[in-house]
């Protein structure tokens, strides 16, 4: 029992961790009753001013698709002519950067030595000390998708799943969960 146990957490424990950390963010018109949309249709993608990995036709295609089929399961149809709601998304790739730390626990022993002068326990632990010793650059990625009421043409909804970009394929071949997880946020529940 105890192995199965076992194994059952360090499972979860490996499905968490292989898990991408997706942050997701949500706005809506609070007033706006989102069942009355029965019908959609799509927009142009909005032209950012930012490097860009999701402008081409395999990043469109998996946003618009998996899009898409969401919207189908929200009990919705997809009318070019007349739509209801108009969605429409935006793709920004940003260059940041983060400041890296140096512990004083290195030296005299090494990360797990014997003797540290600043504190005791493992490394990072204890009573020593960070300081930055300078700075990494990364690309952080924010996919939106908007939806106007095509008769008064305002955005009534607004979601975003923003994550760090560490190479362009995986995070186009991602782009099919990424949009699951900002429909998840949608008003409206699937049928």
């Amino acid at each position: 029992m105890k192995k199965l146990v076992y194994i059952c957490l360090t499972g979860l424990i490996a499905f968490f961790a292989s898990c991408s950390s997706v942050k997701y963010n949500t706005t809506r018109l609070q007033s706006q009753d989102f069942s009355q949309y029965k019908t959609y249709g799509w927009l142009p993608p909005v032209d950012s001013l930012s490097k860009s990995y999701f402008n081409n036709d395999i990043a469109k295609g998996n946003i618009i698709e998996s899009a898409n089929r969401e919207l189908e399961q929200l009990g919705m149809s997809y009318n070019k002519d007349n739509p209801d709601i108009l969605f429409r998304y935006v793709s920004i790739v940003n260059n940041k950067s983060r400041p890296v730390y140096a512990s004083p626990h290195w030296g005299w022993g090494g990360p797990w030595g014997f003797y540290r002068p600043w504190g005791m326990g493992w490394y990072g632990y204890g009573g020593g000390f960070n300081y930055p010793v300078g700075s990494e650059k990364f690309r952080y990625a924010h996919l939106i998708i908007e939806a106007v009421d095509r008769r008064t043409d305002a955005v009534v909804w607004q979601a975003r799943g923003s994550a760090e970009v560490r190479t362009p394929e995986k995070a186009i071949n991602n782009l099919p969960k990424v949009v699951n997880g900002i429909f998840k946020q949608y008003p409206v529940r699937k049928k």
